[in-house]
């Protein structure tokens, strides 16, 4: 298993090879180096335990998040797409005594500026945390305020190894980060796992990405820095692979540079995979979660079957329960902020999965399937992706608990969409499906799901209480 000091040695091996880029503007090993030691100094005059890293992706981010971690302090990264209160929340349950940034997030209390871009507080009595925690990520969830996942830098690296093996046959130089850095997913597999292979990353800040907040996403403007850029691998989320696939069906096609195009974060359609595998795209799901530092399973060029996440990773173990979820053993949390440290070997995710010839096929969340008043069972996560494939559909959430039928409410994907356009999307859809699963009836949304709402998650999964008690509120109530 790689340490942190092989992190720190594959940088300082090769000091003329890029290391880090944005735009034209290179950052080789040796400056990277550099850079780090200068802000450990930093750290260390200004006394930081705790740290926040309130930034966008950029080569600040990426010098101070490896300076945390090569000086052994708690690494608390500051999700740009959470609102003000959810930033609070996460320095004042995390403790943080320092924030790295223009300035601290709008009402955080007590801080003042130590030096240029860093920020100070007293803590009087800072949470508890499990002995080794190197990196709180918060995880955005479905309801209430984000969890604080306590990792240590084992865990971490131990993914970034695995990731990086896994498509070493490819020779991939050069990473583009699409995704925020203050998701772990980006921060181990497109920031740590590049590094240690040697490949360059290229850091661009979110707006000039295409990305906005956590639900925009302006696909011209990522096309454009995908061609500019020109990377062997990026991580995309499953919309932001629908975005691309559609694009590139409508004839604006990504560079042939790509060589790996990793997709997780939700459930993808098998529909949309196959899609892009007829336009050629080297797409391969993968499967992980925050509670074990990320990726677990991956599909890769010597293992590869679409409609599954692929096999688990070298670094965990993965198992099916009597009930059908999915245990993981391996890296995975030292506990949550302010609980008692995580004991079990084996971790339950809470999705649901089946295993064949070694490869993972999801099924759904546990807490999302619904039973109909028909004694069914139905995954609803599996419904609403294949709706979203349809062009009329940007959005759909299906309820069904304890009904005689399904309804879906959908959001259109323009103004000028109507409702015969919707019907049309929807019968499409259910010739696919069984009865059971079928949408019966549909509404349009009041509004599109998003974080800002409360109707979704930073990442795009579904709030179904939130959605329920507005839908459908005397049936929440009663």
């Amino acid at each position: 298993m790689p340490s942190v000091e092989a992190l720190w040695l594959a940088l300082r091996e090769d000091a003329d090879r890029p290391a880090l880029k944005t735009g034209d503007a290179v950052v080789t090993c040796g400056a990277l180096v550099n850079a780090i030691v200068r802000r450990m100094v930093l750290l260390d005059e200004s006394g930081a335990t705790r740290v926040a890293l309130a930034l966008d992706n950029g080569i600040e981010w990426a010098a101070w998040d490896l300076a945390l971690l090569f000086s052994g302090r708690i690494c608390v990264p500051v999700p740009g797409f959470f609102s003000p209160a959810q930033k609070v929340h996460v320095l004042e349950s995390a403790g943080v005594d320092t924030c790295i940034g223009a300035e601290p997030p709008q009402g955080a209390a007590g801080f003042e500026c130590h030096s240029p871009g860093v920020w100070k507080r007293a803590v009087a009595q800072a949470a508890p945390l499990p002995e080794g925690t190197r990196k709180i990520t918060y995880t955005s969830g479905t309801t209430g305020n984000p969890k604080g996942v306590c990792l240590d830098a084992k865990s971490l690296l131990a993914v970034a190894d695995s990731v990086h093996k896994a498509s070493a046959t490819l020779d991939i130089r050069h990473h583009l980060c699409v995704l925020p850095l203050a998701t772990l997913l980006e921060n181990v597999a497109g920031l740590y796992a590049p590094l240690l292979k040697g490949a360059c990353v290229d850091l661009r800040p979110m707006q000039e990405i295409g990305l906005k907040g956590a639900s925009g996403f302006d696909v011209g403007q990522f096309l454009r820095v995908l061609n500019e850029s020109r990377p062997h691998s990026v991580i995309l989320l499953p919309q932001l692979l629908l975005a691309l696939v559609a694009a590139a069906e409508a004839g604006h096609r990504p560079p042939p540079s790509l060589r790996f195009i990793a997709v997780g974060g939700a459930r993808v359609s098998p529909a949309l995979l196959h899609r892009a595998d007829t336009l050629g795209l080297p797409v391969y799901e993968g499967y992980g979660l925050s509670e074990c530092a990320s990726v677990a399973c991956l599909n890769t060029p010597q293992a590869r079957r679409i409609g599954t996440v692929g096999r688990p990773l070298p670094h965990v173990e993965l198992r099916v329960a009597d009930d059908g979820e999915i245990h993981v053993r391996g890296s995975r949390l030292l506990g949550y902020v302010g609980e008692a440290p995580h004991g079990d070997d084996w971790l339950a995710t809470g999705d649901l999965g089946t295993v064949e010839n070694g490869f993972v096929t999801l099924i759904g969340r546990r807490k999302s399937m619904f039973i109909t008043a028909y004694g069914r069972n139905v995954n609803p996560e599996w419904v609403e992706a294949e709706l979203v494939l349809q062009s009329p559909i940007a959005q759909a959430w299906l309820h069904g608990e304890a009904r005689a039928e399904n309804v879906a409410v959908l959001v259109p994907r323009g103004e000028g969409i109507s409702d015969a356009d919707l019907q049309s999307a929807v019968d499409r859809v259910n010739e696919r499906l069984p009865d059971y699963a079928r949408v019966h009836r549909w509404v349009r949304a009041r509004e599109p799901f998003t974080p800002a709402n409360g109707l979704a998650t930073p990442n795009g999964r579904l709030r179904r209480d939130a959605l329920a008690a507005i839908h459908f509120p005397t049936e929440v109530s009663a």
